[in-house]
């Protein structure tokens, strides 16, 4: 087994001098280095084939006593020195200075085929940025992110990715309730796969405490290694930085939206700087769709990121980087322009994605108050997201009954009647009129929104039959979902007792509807 060690955050820039592994506040560097926890009984329970010939494995290196070691934390790599990055955040819109790696280490970067590709354990022991936590991580909140990352990565959604599932074979201690109940749990570790693991919060800290110079080592860092083709350091630079990483962001939120996904912990610790889907804590799928949903039990109030204000969370959350890198920039405008760009082009690429989800492809005046008044609809009664847009494929301009086609997607099919049953006759008699101003026949039609309107979605209620499993030593079903989530828009008719609605059972079910930050 054998990787080509690249390693570029660790070298470039300045490592914290203190070498005690003691919670503090660390200033003036960017990590500090760590050693992962040993395990007492390691064992590897999924690999992700594609993202071990990513990194330049081959198959089989995964069963090996060394990739064992090395992925679960009991062995460092030659030329590596692991690490947990310092940075900051906003949590639920309040500053709560320095977070940093709680549960993260980071073993090192590898190139292979001119990809650059940072691993980090989840969950493989307490870091100076863990606070008054341990470190570790459980079998269920990693089972939870290794499927997520890989399902979300095939639904073509910017994401982080994992290679590897194991458990530790050691009992962690968790309140999964928040409720003073706290238990034993089976600990695990995930591999997680990025090309950065960089955070807006990795510039907020800087910021806050007046760092600049460091602050401006981070920023030409990022821009050298991952935006290279924005030029050389300098204002006009960290300008053309901020609108790509505002672009980025927003192509990825609008694809959170057209799936029916939400994170849940959209804090800004919580957003890469890449663009990408990152730290897979208490998010979830919608069951029925719900603007006003939200996955995390500590949301539950005042729901900051349910799933109709993410697109709000991620613009609030650019503000913040804004003012990070205002040092550099020593100028609003230009950064105040770009805010205001993700605004109107929010409304255009949403506006986008809906008709793409419903078959449009010539734009028209009215298609807006058309969408509109579907979601409208769609909140009438518990209308499954996924069911719905799949099912719709199937109408055509010659249907007289739309509601017959998308039936199986209402869990109470009995609300359809008076005022909501013609609510949803008119709704579709002026899709079947717009339907008719379309140039592609019904199958070419039907084929184009199958690929944006997802068969098979990580559901909560899935995520957790596979963690019940595993939590009596069987994977079989971690392996089954994951097989099904690597090809999420085709119809693998022997699969097909997934593509239905949340069981009843799992409406109220622990992990089944909402989920506590607990892992």
């Amino acid at each position: 087994m054998k990787l080509n060690i690249n390693n570029t955050f660790s070298e470039e820039l300045t490592a914290d001098p203190i070498l005690e592994n003691s919670r503090r506040q660390v200033k003036n560097a960017f990590f500090s280095y760590v050693t992962p926890k040993k395990t007492s009984s390691p064992e590897i329970i999924h690999v992700s084939e594609e993202m071990l010939q990513e990194i330049g494995l081959q198959h089989g290196d995964e069963n090996s006593e060394r990739f064992l070691k090395i992925f679960t934390g009991n062995e460092v790599l030659e030329n590596t020195a692991p690490y947990a990055m310092v940075y900051g955040g906003h949590q639920f819109g309040n500053w709560a200075g320095q977070l940093g790696d709680g549960r993260a280490i980071n073993l090192g970067e590898v190139v292979h085929n001119n990809k650059r590709w940072a691993l980090q354990l989840k969950g493989a022991g307490e870091t100076p940025y863990s606070r008054s936590a341990d470190g570790l991580a459980v079998l269920r909140s990693s089972i939870r992110e290794y499927l997520c990352s890989e399902a979300m990565y095939h639904l073509g959604v910017p994401t982080t990715r994992a290679l590897s599932l194991a458990i530790s074979g050691d009992k962690v201690l968790r309140d999964v309730l928040y409720d003073g109940n706290p238990g034993y749990e089976k600990g695990a570790i995930v591999c997680r796969v990025a090309p950065s693991f960089i955070r807006f919060g990795n510039f907020e800290i800087f910021a806050a405490r007046g760092d600049h110079e460091n602050l401006k080592k981070l920023a030409d860092y990022t821009i050298r290694h991952f935006y290279p083709h924005l030029g050389d350091p300098s204002k006009e630079t960290y300008i053309k930085f901020f609108d790509e990483v505002a672009k980025r962001t927003l192509e990825t939120v609008v694809h959170w939206q057209r799936v029916g996904f939400v994170h849940g912990v959209l804090n800004t610790d919580n957003m890469s700087i890449l663009g990408l889907t990152i730290d897979y804590g208490p998010y979830g799928w919608l069951e029925g769709f719900d603007f006003g949903w939200t996955p995390n039990t500590t949301d539950a109030v005042n729901k900051r990121y349910r799933f109709g204000n993410q697109p709000n969370v991620g613009l609030w959350n650019l503000y913040q980087l804004a003012n990070a890198i205002y040092p550099l920039v020593e100028e609003a405008k230009p950064l105040e322009s770009i805010l205001e760009s993700y605004k109107s082009d929010f409304e255009e690429k949403s506006l986008e994605m809906m008709r793409s989800k419903l078959g449009l492809f010539i734009n028209e005046d009215g298609d807006a108050k058309l969408i509109l008044e579907l979601e409208e609809n769609l909140e009438l009664s518990e209308t499954d997201m996924t069911i719905f847009f799949r099912n719709l494929s199937k109408f055509t301009p010659s249907d007289d009954d739309g509601i017959r086609i998308v039936q199986d997607s209402f869990y109470n099919p009995e609300d359809l009647k008076g005022e909501i049953e013609f609510k949803w006759k008119e709704w579709f008699q002026k899709y079947k009129k717009r339907l008719q101003l379309e140039m592609l026949g019904n199958d070419e039609r039907a084929k184009k929104m199958n690929a944006v309107n997802p068969k098979y979605v990580l559901r909560n209620y899935m995520a957790q039959l596979a963690i019940d499993e595993a939590d009596k030593g069987n994977y079989s079903l971690i392996n089954e979902l994951y097989t099904i989530l690597k090809n999420p828009y085709e119809e693998q008719s022997k699969h097909e007792k997934w593509f239905a609605k949340r069981p009843e059972w799992a409406r109220h079910k622990v992990g089944c509807s909402m989920l506590s930050c607990s892992s």
